[in-house]
């Protein structure tokens, strides 16, 4: 529990710095992705090893997550802030010196955690401080840290890693983060906190293997070891529950509520669709067109511009009208856009493929954090702070799985087929297809969930 003093407590502020640094922290993720032919060659590594750049961020993140809701309810704002922005700041400084792959993960490793620590803490400040009235659209401006920097990721890191270097992705990024952090401390007053409960070690530690196994697993499909690893998921799932019924580290209850549940099954579909799209577009454009990586990466700018434009304008709107015609008409065009690049992104044309990709976002920038916004509020009060971890949880494990899935089904296909291409072609189109099947299924599911939330 908390003694507040909101009148000392400047939101828009807060907002914006916890805000950059979960921007930075999902931007730094995707920009990486056009990075590894290059790490490879630098440190003298395989391809296995250099997932891990990618792997270990979002394992620390899918483990830190979780324990949000015990955060929140027991230290103040002001010292998570400092917490995660000092880890942050001092991962980011160590991949600022290109020295060797080791410390390249060491620094990942840290921003794991502080990205962990500021993503939840940022959803917290608005639904604690901001009112109901302007929730919508204060929720729309923070989920443009998870929804625009994918986008705009690929070509951040693809023009630096093809004029400067990869490591100015880090040293750009260190004076802002110094910036951000003297504004989060005088946003953020110091609050008084009534400490609740202990934290559940052994809930916290099954759900961190769980986690593990399951990014695991994909490294390893169709070898013997990949049945191991299925068998730790299904064991240390087992062991979540159980321990988790004792001291509960996360109100698994809000599941319950069959409104909330289908809102975030909304979610979790274009978080994935996100992070798969940020890696099918450049990564098919560099290695079945043959398109330089700082081309391939510009290509995700004009999407992101207007997925950033739409999403606090479509909160405006919920605020406004309420949510389900924003989030319905979202879903739609998200489908449109879709269906779109299913058909030209394997022809390989850039302007249509382009303009598909806008169409998509403007359905994100009218949906996604629309869906968030209506998921929390179907809830209690008193569970805010589970269901706000909940939804950050799957938003991070779903956009890791989404990634692995789609390098896994491409990768497949490049195995199979006659040709190296034929293969890039050929995975990159089942994967579009599956995530149109599985937006099509959402759409069904977010009806119903607005049948329940009446």
């Amino acid at each position: 529990m908390k003694e507040t003093n909101t009148s000392k407590f400047n939101v828009n502020l807060a907002v914006l710095a916890t805000g950059i640094m979960a921007f930075s922290g999902v931007l730094i993720e995707t920009a990486m992705n056009v990075t590894f032919p290059t790490l490879i060659k630098q440190f003298g590594i395989g391809t296995a090893d250099v997932q891990w750049v990618t792997t270990i961020y979002l394992l620390m993140i899918a483990i830190i997550v979780p324990l949000s809701s015990f955060l929140i309810k027991n230290y103040c704002v002001r010292d998570l802030f400092f917490c995660s922005i000092l880890l942050f700041i001092s991962g980011v400084a160590l991949n600022s010196l290109p020295i060797n792959f080791a410390v390249l993960l060491a620094g990942r490793l840290l921003q794991g955690v502080a990205t962990g620590i500021a993503l939840p803490l940022m959803f917290n400040i608005i639904l604690t401080k901001v009112p109901l009235s302007k929730r919508g659209l204060m929720i729309g401006i923070g989920t443009l840290t998870t929804s625009i920097a994918p986008a705009l990721g690929p070509t951040y890191g693809g023009i630096l890693t093809s004029t400067i270097g990869w490591h100015y992705i880090y040293v750009i990024l260190l004076p802002i983060l110094v910036i951000t952090m003297v504004v989060g401390l005088y946003a953020m007053p110091k609050e008084v906190i009534k400490k609740s409960g202990q934290l559940n070690w052994g809930a916290a530690g099954a759900l961190a293997v769980l986690f593990s196994a399951i990014l695991l697993s994909f490294s390893f499909f169709g070898q013997g070891i990949f049945w191991l690893f299925l068998f730790i998921v299904l064991l240390s799932a087992a062991l979540f529950f159980k321990l988790n019924q004792k001291n509960i580290l996360i109100n698994l209850k809000v599941f319950k509520n069959r409104a909330f549940s289908g809102f975030l099954f909304g979610f979790v579909v274009f978080q994935s669709m996100l992070l798969g799209i940020s890696f099918i577009i450049p990564n098919f454009m560099q290695l079945a067109m043959d398109i330089p990586s700082s081309k391939a990466g510009l290509m995700m700018f004009p999407g992101a511009l207007i997925g950033a434009i739409f999403a606090p304008i479509s909160g405006r709107i919920l605020d406004s009208i309420g949510a389900k015609k924003p989030i319905v008409f979202g879903i739609v065009i998200a489908l449109v856009g879709w269906g779109i690049l299913s058909v030209v992104v394997p022809t390989g044309v850039v302007s249509l493929t382009i303009l598909g990709h806008v169409i998509f976002m403007i359905g994100v920038g009218f949906s996604y954090s629309n869906l968030m916004s209506i998921g929390l509020s179907s809830i209690t009060s008193a569970e805010q702070a589970d269901g706000n971890a909940i939804f950050t949880t799957l938003q991070q494990l779903f956009g890791a799985i989404s990634t692995a899935f789609v390098a896994l089904v491409m990768a497949l296909f490049q195995e199979s087929a006659s040709s190296f291409v034929e293969g890039t072609i050929v995975g990159a189109k089942v994967d579009l297809y599956i995530f149109f099947i599985i937006l099509l299924v959402g759409l069904g599911i977010v009806f119903r969930g607005f049948k329940k939330e009446k």
